[in-house]
């Protein structure tokens, strides 16, 4: 596992990550808004494994790339 970076949500995701992913992060923080989630202080965290990126929000939300289809995948963890 290599170790990314952090940023706040809303804030510009890292360059360096595909446009699946990217797409699939502001579809999360456009939900978090449309709830009314006070989300300002929460972070996402990017780590790479196995040379794919792996970014979770502080809530648990996880989006990883699909080794098969290259699709971001949303999920929740706990």
């Amino acid at each position: 596992m290599q170790l990314g970076t952090r940023w706040a949500v809303g804030a510009e995701p890292p360059a360096s990550l595909p446009a699946e992913v990217r797409g699939a992060i502001a579809g999360v923080e456009l939900e978090l808004a449309e709830e009314g989630v006070d989300a300002a202080a929460w972070r996402w965290t990017l780590t790479w494994l196995e040379g794919r990126p792996v970014a979770q929000l502080d809530d648990g939300t996880t989006i990883r790339v699909d080794p098969a289809s290259g699709e971001a995948r949303v999920t929740q963890e706990d």
